[in-house]
């Protein structure tokens, strides 16, 4: 259930083809110390959501990421934390343009690799704070650049642009219906950016920008423009790092996996809970033993799932959701993603009151806390197993707040004991 990366019809099979992502910028119109490559987004920097976007991809046989001198060591903790393969972390250079040019040296100078890299036939120029790129633009733009010897993808014009004259007046607007926005993914054949770059002038190292301008203007290739989708949006500003996160999180939140242990309540209320969930997110439900049926929850923790709802006994919760906790620490799932675990304590006794006592919520407490380090977030959720009338309302309400601690991932709620 990892965050989609699309599919197409055309692929470049056959095609060497690597990537090229500057990262070097500082953040400037973002505010604040850390440039937004590296700012956390559900405790992981957004570079790497890019870098596992094009890891993903088979066809793509070498990342470059290109970043400040002064970053060097964090990307290589960042690649090495998150067990990032086939990257090559290249130093930048004073601009957009320079960076870009010192990315693709990699394949032709030994000064900025150890060795070289196989040169591929096109190369993709990808920002790092474009993290939701499918595989679908991808594949088209490097097929469309085989064809063209340059291609890129574009999104409509949102706004009309406008140019001032010199007093600060109006002077004339663009038709809005006649431009586009240049984004990313661009592609090119190697041999004609490469070419480009070597070519162009310092002016247009420090104030250039665009790409596929360098390849009109020193190759004469006229690259083929290719219709983006919504999802090439560029994390600039502060607000974009929570859209981000929205994202990501939604993407977590399609599938939930019930474990309920096979004693009678702990059954009836995991299939209750299965049919109250269903309607508004995948379920997975498993009724059997822990120890029985490790087989069938490896296989869907490998599947890319990342919440669990575990239903048993208040006296046994901890002890069975352990075993769950290990296996999801074997399978380094949540090196990359938080994972939500709810414990469902069913109360069965007679007393109209709670019977939850002290210990077993600090028991709860403590192992929540414990394996929060290992960016597993738990969470206590009670359900009066009581009054059978009141039971489908009871595991309503309890279905209602499992999706919201799913699609929240709230850690600071990491422990807490919610009651349905």
């Amino acid at each position: 259930m990892e965050p989609s990366s699309g599919s197409g019809d055309a692929r470049p099979a056959g095609t060497p083809v690597a990537v090229v992502l500057p990262a070097g910028g500082s953040g400037e119109r973002l505010g604040g110390a850390t440039p937004k490559q590296f700012c956390a987004v559900q405790g992981r920097p957004l570079v790497s959501y890019t870098v596992q976007t094009m890891e993903r991809i088979s066809w793509i046989s070498d990342i470059i990421v290109v970043v400040s001198p002064e970053k060097i060591e964090t990307m290589k903790s960042v690649v090495e934390k998150y067990g990032h393969k086939r990257v090559t972390i290249v130093k930048g250079g004073v601009t957009r343009h320079r960076s870009i040019f010192n990315g693709l040296k990699v394949f032709t100078e030994n000064e900025f690799s150890n060795h070289l890299l196989q040169k591929p036939e096109v190369v993709i120029i990808h920002d790092a704070v474009r993290p939701f790129v499918e595989e679908d633009i991808l594949s088209k733009v490097v097929m469309a650049a085989k064809e063209h010897g340059a291609a890129g993808a574009i999104r409509p014009l949102v706004s009309t642009v406008i140019a001032s004259a010199a007093d600060g007046c109006l002077d004339h607007s663009l038709e809005r219906a006649k431009y586009r926005a240049s984004e990313m993914p661009q592609a090119f054949l190697f041999d004609i950016i490469y070419e480009a770059y070597q070519q162009c002038t310092d002016y247009d190292l420090d104030y250039g920008t665009e790409c596929l301008h360098l390849a009109l203007k020193y190759c004469k290739t006229n690259a083929k423009l290719v219709e983006g989708t919504a999802d090439l949006w560029k994390v600039t500003y502060k607000r974009d790092l929570y859209a981000a996160e929205s994202i990501i999180k939604d993407n977590l939140s399609q599938q939930v996996c019930v474990i309920a242990d096979v004693k009678e309540a702990a059954a009836q209320v995991g299939f209750l809970l299965h049919e109250s969930l269903k309607s508004q997110i995948r379920v997975e439900s498993i009724s059997v033993s822990l120890s029985n049926n490790d087989s069938r929850v490896q296989s869907i923790i490998s599947g890319q799932c990342y919440n669990f709802v575990c239903i048993n006994d208040k006296n046994h919760a901890v002890q069975e959701t352990q075993q769950v906790v290990d296996m999801l620490e074997k399978s380094n799932i949540p090196l990359l993603y938080p994972v939500v675990l709810i414990l469902v304590l069913l109360d069965i006794s007679e007393n109209i009151s709670f019977s939850i006592g002290m210990e077993e919520l600090s028991r709860i407490k403590k192992f929540a806390r414990e394996v929060k380090n290992e960016n597993i977030l738990v969470y206590g959720l009670l359900i009066q197993y009581k009054d059978h009338l009141l039971l489908q309302d009871t595991v309503n309400s309890a279905a209602a707040l499992i999706l919201a601690l799913i699609k929240d991932r709230n850690p600071e709620l990491v422990g807490q004991l919610l009651v349905a």
